[in-house]
Order: structure tokens, then C-alpha cells, then sequence
């Protein structure tokens, strides 16, 4: 949760520090789908290698406010917060069937009822989670974060010393893990402007005032995954490299994002994403010469929404 401590006008700056408070409970609708079309060519060639696929993902997250430590000018410096998937449903299609994989139906049917808990930090990152390994034995993802908190902005990407109508700025950081190297992942945020906040948030701002109640900022982000570096430069991660292998190829990727942000509460109210992917890559063996090539497309679509 994000809250403002100045009215937003043109010519004062907004300063968007998360407050919360011991005791609050939030609810979150967040509902996601991914297609996804390719194919992958490998040493041994599989017949029944599905070429597309889709998965759909709805969820119901409630967020209890465990703890607050309070740090400079009344803003907290550390929360400990408790998410509870109080509904979870999932779908999954595709034109090939591996009775290895666990269903992702069945997945997302066991998260109903479980929490996790985490802290917000400083720095607006959550951290120290408890209750992963309960829900989620065997996460693939190097990133212990589940992606829906990547939906919910918490104060981490906005300028400290505010911003104001029109305002753009932006931030980079490397992706890790992936089969090619010096990958970045760039974004650009502008300030667009304000406009009324959707009627069903209305009666849930509670520290709003009544000459702001329905108030939010719009606040776009464009983001894309690009190359660091020169085109024709080796592509292979160190780990990789360790383990004998090479890599080459594209890994390319754009989308926006749109969210509603009410500036009495600093509450998101609503967020809608979209975003595409490009990869087409070969990870080759240095000592017998064997290659797998992969050439994907993925496109996707979230919405995340404040319930009262």
C-alpha cells in the first residue's frame, strides 16, 4: 500500500511512501493469462512435443498487516505482512500431454486457505518469506518472490523525492538465469495524470478526505528486455560456460503496464498489463556438439483490482 503526503497539482511534488498500519486487512483480485507458441528441437526428437499452450490464473490474495516498526517523519521502516490465498483457480491448455507434470489445476487448488508471510523493508522489497516451502515444494524460479507481488507496486519504483504531472523516470537491472547473458530488463514510468478513482473503491479509502476521496493517479510504465552489449558478443553465462555449454541467439521482450493509484490512501486500485516475448536460442555442447534450439513466442495479460 502506497499512500501520498501531499494533494497532487502540476506543480507539487507527490511523495508516494508506503504507510500501513497494525491490523489492516487488503484484498486483492489478481487475474493473469499466458499463451504461449514454439517449439523446442533437442537431440531426441519427441513426436509429441507440444507446439502452444495457455495457462489462465485467477486469484483471491488477502493482505493482514502483521507488525509496523515505525522509522523517520511518522513512514515505516519495516512491515511484516501475512498473505492468505483465500481463492485460487487455475486452467491450463496445450496441444501436447506430459503425465509427469504435475497439474497446474491441482497446484493452484492446493494454495486455497495457505499464507505466507513476508517483510517490507526500506528499501520497499519483500524479503524473509515464511510458509514458501509449505505451499510451493518445488518452485522452479530462482526468485523466491511469487510473480503476483511483482504485480503490486509497494513504493520501491517511484522517485524519493517525488514526482509530479508529466514526469517520467525510469530504472534497470539485470536478469539473471536465463540461458543468454547480459540480459537487462529496462523500464519508463511517466505521471500521465489524475482522474476518479473507480466508484467501488470509494467507500474503502477510510484515511481519505472528503475533498480527495476520488482522486487517483495514473501512472504508466513501459518496460522491454534487451541485450546489453555488442550484437555479435559472446551470449553464454558463466554457468553455463562451467558446465561445458555455449549459447547463442535473441531473447527479446516489451509490454506497459497502467495503474490506478488513489492519492488520499495511496491504495492501487488498479492495474492492467501486457506484455510479449521473443526467444530464439541454442544451447550447444563445447565436447559433443549436441543442441537444443528453442523458438518461442509468450504473450500476456494480467489485472489486478482493490476490493472494498
Amino acid at each position: 500500500m502506497i499512500a501520498s503526503t501531499l494533494a497532487a497539482t502540476p506543480t507539487r511534488r507527490i511523495r508516494f511512501t508506503p504507510m500501513f498500519t497494525r491490523g489492516e486487512t487488503i484484498r486483492y483480485q489478481i487475474d493473469t493469462r499466458t499463451t504461449t507458441t514454439g517449439k523446442t528441437t533437442t537431440p531426441i526428437v519427441d513426436p509429441e512435443g507440444g507446439s502452444s499452450a495457455s495457462e489462465t490464473v485467477s486469484l483471491l490474495v488477502r493482505l493482514d498487516v502483521l507488525e509496523v516498526q515505525p522509522g523517520m517523519q511518522g513512514a515505516p521502516d519495516q512491515v511484516r505482512l501475512s498473505a492468505t490465498y483465500e481463492k485460487s483457480w487455475a486452467r491450463s491448455e496445450g496441444d501436447a500431454f506430459n503425465p509427469q507434470t504435475p497439474s497446474l489445476e491441482d497446484q493452484y487448488a492446493r494454495l486455497a486457505g495457505h499464507s505466507i508471510e513476508f517483510t517490507i523493508g526500506s528499501n520497499r522489497q519483500p524479503t524473509d518469506f515464511k510458509g514458501l516451502d509449505n505451499i510451493l515444494p518445488s518452485r522452479p524460479e530462482p526468485n523466491p518472490i511469487p510473480s503476483w507481488m511483482n504485480l503490486l507496486p509497494l513504493g520501491s519504483g517511484f522517485p524519493r523525492n517525488g514526482i509530479v504531472i508529466g514526469e517520467k523516470w525510469g530504472s534497470e537491472r539485470p536478469l539473471a538465469g536465463l540461458p543468454l547473458a547480459d540480459l537487462l530488463w529496462r523500464t519508463e514510468s511517466t505521471y500521465l495524470r489524475n482522474e476518479p478513482c473507480t466508484s467501488s473503491s470509494a467507500t474503502v479509502l477510510g484515511r481519505a478526505s472528503a475533498a480527495n476521496l476520488d482522486t487517483c493517479a495514473i501512472v504508466l510504465t513501459r518496460f522491454e528486455i534487451l541485450r546489453h552489449g555488442r550484437a555479435n558478443s559472446d551470449a553464454t553465462p558463466e554457468d553455463y560456460r562451467r558446465n561445458g555449454l555455449r549459447t547463442s541467439g535473441t531473447w527479446k521482450g516489451s509490454g506497459e503496464r497502467l495503474d490506478s493509484i488513489s492519492i488520499p490512501s495511496g491504495l492501487l486500485i488498479r492495474s492492467t498489463q501486457t506484455s510479449a516475448q521473443d526467444l530464439d536460442y541454442q544451447i550447444v555442447s563445447a565436447s559433443t556438439g549436441s543442441t537444443i534450439h528453442q523458438v518461442a513466442n509468450v504473450r500476456g495479460q494480467s489485472e489486478v483490482t482493490f476490493l472494498p
